[in-house]
């Protein structure tokens, strides 16, 4: 059984139980104590995950080293000699028994003013306070930002420990106590994390997984009203949708959140990625070209960045990344002259661009639409499969396995060719060596 210490108790009261979410709370008190006193030396003073581990469990044969006591003093409150002793050693001091013939106090006067101002202060300035200052805030933010720009590079392999872990320190600080403006924007961080895992859990094809992040990102960014966070959880569940084959809820999804805020700049992403593709899929001509339409002009409004942005980026789809989707719609519609017209303006930005996932995704549907042409030339988009094969083989995602086996079949009527055995023996091998994941 673990000694429960002061220590532990005044932690548990805290919600401080879990080393990610102690050390943020200790590296804070740390600076803070150098700034007060003057010696930058504190700042530096950190505990490992085995010590704190020890400490939980009343583990302690002798106090810590002097510094690390002075933090613990300045984070908590009391004394280090009491924060590892045993809580029965500070049992609560019940008040004594009143003699028989003293009669009890009468009910105070109000009028006289007893209650303490600097408690009333003090008091004041604990709800002002929390677990979380803005430094800490900041970094937590600068996190979200460096996973969605190191995405297309490291994957969601690469990534997922890393977001899984920052939803965890927000979940866990949450359970505490901020100040207003603090608490939103540690709402915002977290739905945030939970939503970039929603879709690196459909780039792995586990959409159970997604759904199931995607409705904790609204559920918090609701909570507080971010309504930017709140429509980019709105396109990853249509996207989502779109990747599990169900073309009519993909559309649904977009539209729906579209309707909500038709202006605002996530509408672009929920036109053209939500809406256009999935109604190119069912064949809907007439309402994926007013999808793809609405999104390009919204483009020309807010004013977006011309290349190709993350596709997990958090920001306003750029209008390359806009125009490859729109690709991707007219594949679908077998509008074949306009997708290879639109490749051509596209391959430029597609090719200078470090998305090893986009390229190959364009080589994908310029290849299919080769084959859709009234000569088609069945060499040349074998070719274009297999490019696009190489590119994605390191860091291989749901979208490009799909549309690999979409080609394939689509070249059905040509199997006897050497180009087609060669692009299927291929593809082969490929899906042996990077078989779907079931989560992150």
């Amino acid at each position: 059984m673990p000694r429960n210490t002061l220590l532990r108790q005044l932690l548990e009261e805290r919600h401080l139980t879990t080393y990610t979410a102690f050390e943020v709370q200790f590296s804070r008190a740390a600076r803070n104590l150098a700034e007060e006193a003057g010696d930058p030396r504190l700042a530096s003073v950190a505990v490992s995950s085995r010590q704190f581990d020890r400490w939980m469990s009343g583990e302690l044969k002798q106090l810590p080293r002097p510094d690390t006591c002075r933090i613990l003093e300045e984070l908590l409150g009391r004394a280090a000699r009491d924060l590892f002793a045993s809580v029965s050693a500070y049992p609560p001091t019940a008040p004594e028994p009143l003699p028989a013939d003293v009669p009890p106090s009468p009910q105070a006067d109000p009028a006289a003013h007893d209650d303490d101002p600097a408690a009333i202060v003090a008091r004041a300035r604990q709800l002002a306070c929390g677990n979380v200052d803005q430094t800490t805030l900041s970094f937590l933010a600068s996190r979200i930002n460096v996973i969605t720009e190191r995405y297309e590079k490291d994957g969601p392999d690469g990534l997922w420990g890393q977001t899984s872990s920052l939803r965890s320190i927000g979940h866990t600080l949450l359970a505490g106590q901020q100040p207003p403006s603090a608490r939103r924007e540690l709402f915002r961080i977290t739905a945030r994390a939970g939503g970039l895992l929603g879709y690196m859990a459909v780039n792995t094809g586990a959409f159970p997984l997604a759904e199931a992040y995607c409705a904790e990102a609204l559920e918090l960014s609701r909570a507080i009203g971010d309504l930017d966070t709140e429509l980019w959880a709105c396109g990853t569940q249509s996207f989502a949708a779109y990747y599990a084959g169900r073309y009519d809820e993909a559309d649904a999804r977009a539209a729906a959140a579209v309707d909500r805020a038709p202006n605002h700049p996530q509408a672009i992403r929920l036109l053209v990625n939500g809406r256009a593709r999935a109604l190119g899929k069912l064949s809907n001509r007439n309402q994926a070209e007013r999808a793809i339409g609405q999104a390009l002009e919204l483009s020309d409004r807010h004013d977006v960045d011309p290349g190709l942005t993350s596709c997990i980026s958090f920001l306003p789809y750029g209008r390359a990344r806009t125009l490859a989707n729109a690709l991707t719609a007219r594949v679908a519609l077998q509008d074949t002259g306009h997708v290879l017209r639109d490749a051509e303006d596209l391959d430029d930005l597609v090719e200078k661009s470090d998305s090893a996932w986009s390229r190959s995704l364009v080589r994908l549907d310029v290849a299919t639409a080769v084959l859709q042409q009234r000569a088609p030339d069945v060499e040349h988009a074998m070719s274009l499969g297999q490019q696009a094969i190489t590119l994605a083989s390191p860091l291989p995602i749901s979208s490009v396995r799909q549309r690999s086996r979409d080609l394939y079949e689509r070249a059905a009527p040509w199997r006897s060719r050497p180009a087609v055995r060669e692009y299927g023996e291929q593809l082969r091998i490929w899906g042996r060596q990077f078989p779907p994941a079931e989560a992150g």
